[in-house]
């Protein structure tokens, strides 16, 4: 859940107040990371999830509990899930439960605004109240995810709000370009969506997505972040080139794929030698693009495939990288 703290906020105005399960810790085999929060609402309703199963279903109706009671402390719970609740995962799971009422309204708009500039960090702490006390802190400063150098024993750690959303640049808005905007829309993605014709983009278009009318493709990829991802599949197969040429020589972005067969490829290969490409550049480009075990060729099967594939290239983009210094032996 992105925006917890708009959905907290929109709940203690509809409803008067609101509960948080946030996992702040865990170990073993779990079902989710820390960092995964439900929102709860007086009547029941919720939003989010902390992993499902039985986990889910008992740390709610202990949440529910609490918010009943009202405005209260926070209360930290540790959850071993093999033999007290069953789960096959047999890790252990450290909730958080809060919650708040319109006493709350002026801290939670505060973070909301926060929210919404992108991911931020907090460094958090249990206040004397019994109730937590957040400070936005820089993400350099804060470690890594949620938990991470978390001192429960005095009830200090570090969490993670929002969502790190990784860039992409679309050239193309075909069939399948409109396919991908719609199974991208929402995913950890933020995507530029880019044509020279006006008349292709649809009149709505999702909140994580941003139309660019133009020609200037060479502007576009220097102006794109070093680790963006590259998507071409636009209406020509001279502008293809020319994009990819351009994507697969500046030598930075994460993943630069290409629209096509294997046919396709084999001719871009061609080309792109003849203009002075590396080989080293040409082995980045991915072409055919999407899971190659998928070989379903509508519009909305190559998007969800691509779609899938770029999550891969972003899971290993998160990855600690290690120097070659402190690799093992």
């Amino acid at each position: 859940m992105a925006k917890v703290w708009a959905r907290i906020r929109e709940t203690i105005e509809r409803h008067g107040s609101a509960g948080l399960v946030s996992v702040v810790g865990s170990a073993g085999s779990v079902p989710r990371e820390s960092g995964a929060r439900i929102v709860l609402q007086p009547d029941g309703g919720f939003f989010g999830t902390i992993g499902g199963g039985r986990l889910e279903y008992e740390a709610i109706a202990a949440a529910r509990a609490v918010l009943a009671a009202g405005r209260g402390k926070a209360q930290f719970r540790d959850w071993p899930l093999g033999p007290n609740l069953g789960q096959c995962c047999g890790g252990m799971v450290k909730t958080l439960t809060e919650t708040f009422d319109a006493s709350d309204l002026a801290a939670v708009q505060r973070f909301e605004e926060v929210e919404q500039v992108g991911a931020f960090t907090t460094a958090s702490r249990l206040g004397d109240d019994g109730r937590i006390a957040r400070s936005a802190v820089p993400a350099d400063a804060a470690g890594e995810r949620a938990g991470v150098a978390a001192s429960f024993a005095t009830m200090a750690f570090h969490e993670h709000f929002g969502e790190v959303t990784h860039p992409v640049l679309l050239f193309g808005a075909g069939h399948v370009g409109r396919a991908l905007v719609l199974a991208l829309a929402p995913l950890p993605f933020t995507v530029r969506w880019i044509d020279g014709r006006p008349d292709q983009f649809p009149q709505h278009i999702p909140q994580n997505t941003v139309t660019v009318c133009t020609d200037a493709a060479d502007r576009e990829l220097r102006e794109a972040p070093r680790d963006a991802m590259i998507v071409v599949m636009t209406h020509s197969h001279a502008l293809d080139f020319d994009v990819t040429v351009a994507a697969l020589q500046r030598g930075t972005f994460d993943f630069v794929g290409l629209i096509g067969s294997e046919t396709k490829r084999a001719r871009f290969v061609n080309l792109a030698r003849q203009m002075g490409v590396t080989a080293r550049q040409i082995d980045r480009l991915v072409c055919p693009i999407g899971l190659t075990k998928i070989k379903g060729k509508e519009p909305a099967v190559i998007a969800a495939a691509l779609a899938a594939q770029l999550l891969m290239v972003r899971e290993q983009a998160l990855l600690p990288q290690t120097s070659p210094a402190t690799q093992p032996a």
